[in-house]
């Protein structure tokens, strides 16, 4: 059984990962299907989603950020609309501090922080003071420029340095070793080989101290690998997500909730 502690409850599941199901409040995210709102989420509920991924910000290669006032313009809407119908845990995917005690305000439970608790000096105080899990995740420069530099020396050993730093970071600041989950940040300033290897080794990141989340849902390794394009990815997804899961992943951030569940259920069946 894999179980996360939120700040208020626990929750957990008889798969092998929990699935966090991706709904971008944005009008340029890389797969179109993830722009959306409150149906959407409840769409993903539906299906079986653990908890729901919220974001107003892209991170695509190429994209530029928005200030708070329009990610919160962007967010609370879609979060209200979410806390209407139902009490599943919704993780918001941002750098800001002012942006998730917005959300906090109106019920999230989680951080996504893709800058790892780097791009705002208030974020690690807000957190711990709500004892809300945060995801810590790696990437290099900012996504307008972070695929013009792909080239490590060695892409784990700087990986998981990196996330073993900011894990630290995050304890000195008051965070539970309970509430921290790590993610390689699959396609933020790394090539397919690297990418690659980050899914083959997922599991020894920060020598196994923390829960793995892995985001490959449709991103560009997966058409490097297959050759398809984005709308003919979910095949290839699959597949990697469940390899990262037997690699030892234990969050699945996807865009397909219920081919997602369907393959952790086969897996779990097989493999018991």
């Amino acid at each position: 059984m894999i179980s996360l502690n939120l700040k208020d409850r626990v929750i957990s599941t008889q798969n092998r990962a929990l699935i966090m199901g991706i709904v971008n409040a944005t009008p340029d995210s890389f797969w179109k299907e993830s722009r959306g709102d409150g149906e959407t989420a409840l769409k993903l509920i539906e299906e079986g989603a653990d908890i729901i991924d919220l974001g107003a910000e892209s991170t695509r290669p190429g994209s530029l950020y928005v200030d708070e006032t329009e990610e919160i313009k962007r967010l609370l809407p879609v979060l209200k609309a979410i806390r209407k119908h139902s009490d599943i845990p919704v993780s918001i995917d941002t750098r800001k501090a002012s942006v998730m005690k917005a959300c906090l305000d109106e019920g999230a439970d989680i951080l996504n922080d893709v800058s790892a608790l780097e791009d705002d000096e208030n974020m690690a105080a807000l957190c711990a003071g709500t004892k809300i899990p945060v995801i810590l995740m790696h990437k290099r420069l900012t996504p307008d420029v972070m695929q013009k530099n792909t080239e490590y020396a060695d892409i784990f050993k700087e990986v998981d340095s990196y996330l073993k730093s900011r894990a630290e970071y995050a304890l000195k600041q008051g965070i539970s070793s309970d509430k921290i989950i790590v993610d390689p940040g699959i396609g933020f300033g790394k090539n397919t080989k690297d990418n690659c290897t980050l899914i083959k080794k997922c599991g020894l990141l920060c020598d196994s101290r923390y829960p793995v989340l892995m985001a490959l849902s449709r991103k560009t390794v997966i058409g490097d690998l297959t050759g398809r394009s984005v709308e003919e990815r979910l095949t290839g997804t699959v597949c990697a997500d469940l390899l990262s899961v037997l690699n030892g992943a234990k969050l699945l951030r996807v865009h397909d909730v219920k081919e997602t569940l369907d393959s952790l259920k086969v897996l779990q069946g097989i493999e018991g």
